[in-house]
């Protein structure tokens, strides 16, 4: 498994290279980029292997996650957004779904999962987008906002109300009725396709309602949420990777008052904070990672807690990066440039960092 990891981790350096600034600078990853990895099932790498998958488990997974994120966050967002969608039709689809829909996200499809609203960010209880049924098909009626990967989407799994409780709808893309606007210059990961998506009396197959649909509106969205917290976690591992590789080499090399910069005791700090950071995310989505492949009891808090910690960390070595590279790293498209502005975005997606404080508050007082 990890010989695979490697050789992934190997084709997708040489895929990118040097153009993740340029992709940062357009607001836009190259079709073809996209499409390959999709086809390799390199975006959903967590698809079981008898659905034409990988099959790898989260650490290897994570490992891969993270090193895409040190190259380019925009792509590790699409992939967040591929697996989310997978890891959805996994837990929740019927097995014929599971069977039609993974080979399809394993092999090319692309997905994207649809949960915030106008109204509805945070407080996903708060969802008005409304599914029901009308003879022998479905109709969806609703509003989604700021949709990672949907302006590259194929299919949109859109989480929706209906009667007393809650569904995953699975919708086509070309499905009349469907509108998709893309977010106009995002302040970070700018090449991840965020869309705004609107949905007018779509009417779909009954089938197209994963597991039968009416199921608890929390389960269906911690369901997406804890594929996407730990995908984003490692991810943040990614970005810090490429600020201690940015900072450290800029130190090393640049001089200052006749010696390096890394000599001066104060960048010397930053370079020890930032080299810790890193290694404190990765123990933590590392155990993160063990409990989801264990199935262990604290999953849910070991998620939480590599999110948070991830994102907090991400932004706050970021900073620090810039702050080594000064003029150097303030240029746009400059991967320290991006990790800043991208980092600023893991505090917020996925459950905002003071989400994830009231959720590891409430187990801290569950554990007097």
């Amino acid at each position: 498994m990890r010989e695979a990891v490697a050789a992934a981790a190997s084709a997708v350096t040489e895929l990118v290279g040097d153009r993740a600034g340029d992709w940062d600078r357009t607001g836009r990853l190259p079709e073809d980029v996209v499409r390959k990895l999709a086809a390799a099932g390199q975006l959903s790498a967590q698809i079981p292997a008898d659905h034409g998958g990988p099959g790898w488990n989260s650490a290897d997974s994570g490992e891969f996650t993270a090193h895409v994120g040190s190259l380019c966050s925009s792509l590790r967002s699409v992939m967040t957004s591929q697996g989310m969608a997978a890891w959805t039709v996994e837990r929740l689809g019927d097995p014929a779904q599971a069977a039609d829909l993974l080979p399809r996200l394993a092999s090319g499809e692309l997905a994207a999962v649809a949960f915030s609203e106008a109204q509805a960010g945070s407080d996903l209880s708060a969802i008005e987008a409304t599914v029901t049924v009308d003879g022998d098909s479905l109709l969806l009626t609703g509003r989604k906002k700021w949709v990672t990967a949907a302006d590259y989407a194929d299919l949109f799994l859109v989480v929706a109300r209906m009667a007393e409780g809650g569904a995953v709808v699975v919708v086509p893309r070309t499905a009349p009725g469907v509108r998709v606007r893309r977010v106009a210059d995002p302040l970070g990961c700018r090449a991840a396709g965020h869309a705004d998506l609107a949905f007018d009396e779509v009417r779909l197959p009954l089938g197209s309602l994963l597991g039968g649909g009416r199921q608890p509106l929390p389960l269906l969205v911690t369901t997406a949420l804890a594929y996407g917290r730990i995908s984003v976690a490692w991810g943040c591992v990614g970005i810090l990777r490429a600020c201690v590789a940015a900072a450290a080499g800029h130190a090393g090399t640049r001089h200052q008052f006749g010696r390096p910069l890394a000599q001066h005791q104060l960048v010397a700090r930053h370079l020890a904070d930032l080299w810790t950071a890193e290694q404190i995310v990765t123990r933590a989505c590392e155990y993160a990672s063990r409990c989801w492949d264990d199935n262990a009891a604290d999953l849910a808090t070991a998620i939480v807690l590599a999110k948070y910690v991830g994102a907090e960390h991400a932004a706050r070595g970021a900073a620090a990066a810039v702050q080594v590279l000064a003029s150097a790293g303030a240029q746009d498209g400059h991967v320290v440039a991006r990790a800043y502005r991208d980092a600023k975005l893991m505090e917020i997606i996925e459950g905002s960092n003071e989400v994830c404080q009231l959720i590891l508050a409430d187990h801290a007082l569950s554990r007097r």
